[in-house]
């Protein structure tokens, strides 16, 4: 999973998807809770995963952005 610009903070890279950065972030919290990783790799992980989902969680407030303002459109257009 490519990562994300550091200056960016919740930049996303270009070939970036939801899906997939779930799916990585519940393979770190697996790895994490399996307790095979020294304790510094868990620090790194956690770092990695809250970063995942600070993208995740970016994604998922423009999307909603951009549906309500479709709901709004189709509101005042109906409404018309």
């Amino acid at each position: 999973m490519p990562r994300a610009p550091k200056s960016a903070k919740n930049a996303r890279p270009e070939n970036w998807r939801y899906e997939e950065t779930a799916a990585e972030v519940e393979r770190i919290v697996n790895q994490i809770e399996s307790g095979e990783l020294e304790l510094e790799e868990v620090f790194e992980q956690f770092a990695q995963a809250v970063e995942y989902l600070q993208q995740c969680e970016s994604f998922l407030a423009e999307r909603q952005q951009q549906i309500d303002l479709l709901i709004e459109t189709l509101e005042d257009s109906s409404g018309s």
